[in-house]
């Protein structure tokens, strides 16, 4: 006998599917884009290593070993794959594979809090303020999973490792709930990982809910006591979808990173770091679009060496890895890698032996997705401090993606409003590295 659906389960389902880090807004994704043609480039994708809190530049990619002590830092440049390319001693694997990957040294922008910071960054606009934290534009994430929605119809275009932002700017906004990142909601180094938003309520059995008809039936049953609450608000066309995506097999598969050859998990890091780039891997494999790793925080006003030192080597293991994986499997054309955070940090130690916030000039790190390797975009001043050439935006970084990706830069989408709002403002792409 099929075992009975509760009425109490089915309502925490159906909550559970629609909810803002849940596979509804994925699947309305996919619904629009299949009401509205357009032309994309097949199979690319961008996974993104966001450093919440502001990399330090001159004690990973922009070292100043000539300048004093207290500017220098504690590290020492090692050589890269790249003749003349230097970058910490920290970074030996990254060193390793340099000739793969480019650095951009002279980003700038004009704010040094982290909330006006994160959203400039993560948006190509400056928008909140002390006063007002409220995202105002749309996450490049966002963006991308509206462009361009996800290559496999049952694949969320849009992930968040192990969950979304702390400050909230890297959601859709007037995109709509929809263009959300899916949420994973878990540490995928954890022994006993599995993804809360891809798990049925309580004991419920997958073979209950794979009774299509009945479990449709009962869904129009309930329907005037979801709605209520808005919970089954536009479902509509899709709500069959939702089920599938919860008891289909791709979705399940992609996120099942015990799949995966302990020697590979070793390879990438037994960390936070390491297995959140290696799920990434295997969800841009299955068809995800974009895939952003939160990887800590990295807001080093005290003792930074203490601070790096449990930072630098997972992530130097997770981005190698990653460069060598998607190499390895063909993929490093299509997918393009994207290290950040929404500032750096000052040139001098302060009193503390830490860093504070700096956006007058830092560094981010690209690569693969069709980007060219080995390039170094930009000078620092010789003690870090400015530009001293090719000075580049925020908006810049965004267009040099979304150009990676086959997303139009002439795209604008309507805010709350209706204004048409360009998804780069006046950013350009960084020509030397297409």
């Amino acid at each position: 006998m099929r075992p009975a659906i509760s009425r109490r389960n089915f309502l925490q389902m159906s909550a559970s599917l629609l909810g803002a880090g849940s596979v509804g807004g994925p699947l309305r994704v996919r619904v629009q884009a299949a009401e509205t043609p357009r032309e994309r480039t097949p199979n690319k994708a961008l996974i993104v290593f966001w450093t919440h809190g502001g990399l330090s530049q001159q004690d990973t990619y922009d070292m100043k070993p000539d300048a004093p002590a207290e500017f220098r830092g504690m590290y020492r440049p090692i050589a890269t794959a790249v003749p003349g390319v230097r970058v910490t001693e920290r970074f030996p694997r990254q060193a390793r594979v340099m000739d793969r990957l480019s650095v951009v040294r002279s980003v700038n922008h004009q704010n040094a809090i982290h909330a006006p910071s994160a959203h400039w960054m993560q948006t190509g606009y400056f928008g909140p303020t002390l006063a007002r934290n409220a995202p105002q534009k749309p996450s490049f994430g966002s963006v991308i999973a509206r462009s361009r929605g996800a290559d496999r119809s049952d694949m969320p275009p849009y992930v968040a490792v192990p969950r979304a932002e702390a400050f909230g700017y890297q959601g859709a906004v007037y995109l709509g709930a929809a263009y959300n990142p899916f949420e994973v909601g878990a540490d995928p180094n954890a022994r006993d990982f599995r993804v809360p938003n891809l798990s049925l309520p309580g004991n419920l059995p997958i073979q209950s809910v794979k009774s299509r008809t009945q479990l449709l039936k009962e869904f129009d049953t309930l329907r005037r006591d979801v709605d209520q609450t808005g919970t089954l608000e536009g479902l509509n066309s899709f709500k069959a979808q939702a089920l599938e995506m919860v008891t289909g097999e791709r979705v399940r598969a992609a996120f099942d990173i015990g799949k995966e050859s302990p020697r590979l998990r070793d390879r990438y890091g037994r960390h936070l770091y390491g297995q959140s780039a290696l799920l990434a891997r295997r969800l841009v494999e299955a068809g995800t679009s974009c895939v952003t790793i939160n990887t800590g925080y990295w807001d080093h006003h005290d003792d930074i060496e203490k601070g790096l030192e449990q930072h630098l080597p997972p992530l130097d293991a997770a981005i190698a890895a990653l460069v060598e994986d998607l190499d390895d499997r063909g993929m490093l054309d299509d997918v393009a890698i994207y290290c950040a955070g929404e500032f750096g940090r000052t040139p001098l130690i302060n009193g503390h032996a830490g860093r504070d916030h700096w956006p007058e000039c830092f560094s981010v790190l690209l690569g693969g997705g069709g980007l060219k390797g080995g390039r170094v975009v930009g000078a620092s001043e010789a003690r870090g401090g400015k530009v001293a050439e090719r000075p580049v935006s925020p908006g810049d970084l965004l267009a040099t993606l979304y150009q990676a990706l086959g997303v139009p830069l002439d795209t604008h989408y309507e805010d709350a409003s209706g204004r048409p709002v360009s998804i780069v403002g006046a950013g350009k792409p960084i020509q030397e590295l297409l």
